[in-house]
Parts: structure tokens; sequence; C-alpha cells
């Protein structure tokens, strides 16, 4: 089956952050969702604008303020709804204009296209992805190279691992994942590929994923 929709990815900067923010566009009506949206407003006012989009709504997979710092104006620009899961804005109070909290499993509309809420805690408290036909949208949960640190308040290693495991059953082979950072690999890989580049997604026992992903290290990852 054919998607719906159009994507745009978004590299997005600011010293020393880089972000992947994504447009997803229907088909048929225009109407447009940014997952993430951070760092530079004017690349994003400029694709929505030349894709000839209305923007409806703001889908936030966590409230980390590198995914979350562009919410404020584009609402008061677009008059767009904020989507963030349940437990994401209680546990962190999170708040904003227009804010709706999601269920895990509720599905999002943008048009035609159906936007599925997956809960993925773990790098926060009420982490979640998005999943829109062949694309799965992970924010900081999982990297094409890897998944995201635990150690912040509400992180919870044992939560990211059940997380991944989840995700194993729910996308296809050929699904490509679309995540908020790059520490070398570009988006869109699919999961077959993953699994050869990410060992995280490749530990399979809850014990050693805790382990690895709590390991003391002095490596630098670059964003890129």
């Amino acid at each position: 089956m054919a998607a719906t929709y159009e994507l745009y990815t978004l590299r997005l900067h600011s010293e020393p952050f880089i972000n992947y923010s994504y447009l997803i566009v229907d088909t048929r009506t225009r109407e447009a969702a940014v997952i993430d949206p951070a760092w530079e407003l004017n690349p994003i006012r400029s694709l929505i604008a030349s894709k000839g989009a209305v923007l409806k709504s703001i889908l936030l997979t966590h409230s980390h303020h590198d995914h979350t710092n562009l919410v404020k104006p584009l609402v008061s620009l677009y008059g767009c709804d904020v989507h963030i899961s349940r437990d994401e804005a209680a546990f962190y109070s999170f708040r904003c204009d227009r804010l709706t909290t999601f269920e895990d499993g509720q599905q999002i509309r943008i048009g035609d296209t159906a936007i599925t809420c997956i809960l993925t805690p773990g790098h926060s408290y009420g982490g979640a992805c998005f999943a829109a036909e062949g694309s799965l949208f992970t924010g900081d949960t999982l990297y094409i190279e890897g998944c995201g640190i635990c150690t912040t308040a509400g992180g919870d290693p044992e939560a990211m691992f059940d997380s991944i495991q989840r995700i194993k059953t729910i996308v296809q082979p050929e699904t490509r994942i679309y995540p908020g950072h790059s520490f070398g690999m570009p988006p869109g890989c699919t999961f077959d590929q993953l699994e050869e580049r990410n060992i995280y997604y490749s530990i399979d026992k809850k014990e050693a994923f805790v382990s690895f992903r709590m390991r003391r290290t002095n490596t630098l990852f670059q964003f890129q």
C-alpha cells in the first residue's frame, strides 16, 4: 500500500547540537505535522510554505529542550496543536498552548494519514515513537548507531531495553527509521540495515543491555 504522505527531513543545529526534525505532509489535503521542531525556525517555515502545506500538528517524542524549543513560536505562527504522551507531560510538568496528550496506541490523523503513538520510555519517563506507513520516528529512543542515554531525570535503562524489544515486535524489516540525531549514518535506514550496525538493538538479555548502556566511557560521540 502506497504511503498517503510526503516526508521531508530537516537537519537543524545550534552548537553543539544537531537535531533532525521531520515534516509529514498529507498528499491529498496538504495538512502537515512537524516532529520535534528544534533550533532553526526559518528553514521549517520555508519548507512548509514551499510544499503548500498547512501545519496542523506538532508531534513530540519527548520533552527535552533540544526537541521542543520551537514549539512556542510555531504555535504562535500557525495555531497548531501539540501532542505529547500523557506520562511525559505529567512527569516533567510539560506545558504549552494547545497541548493535547496521548496514550499508547492512540492514532493522530493528519488528513488521510494515520500516525500511531507508541510509548517507548527509557531515555525519558514517557518518551514515544511515531509510526506512519513505512516509517518510524524514534526521537532519542533509538538511533541508527545506538540508543539514547538513560542517566537524566526519568531515564531508565531497563525501560529502554523493554522499549527496544517492543519495537522489534512492531516494525517490519523494510520500515525506515528516522531518529532525532545521527552519529554517522543518515536518517532513513531500514531496520534490517540497523540490525547490522546497532549493538544495542542486537542485545537480547536485559542484564547485559543495562550493563552495557550504563558503562562508564570516555568516548565522545559527534552529532552529524
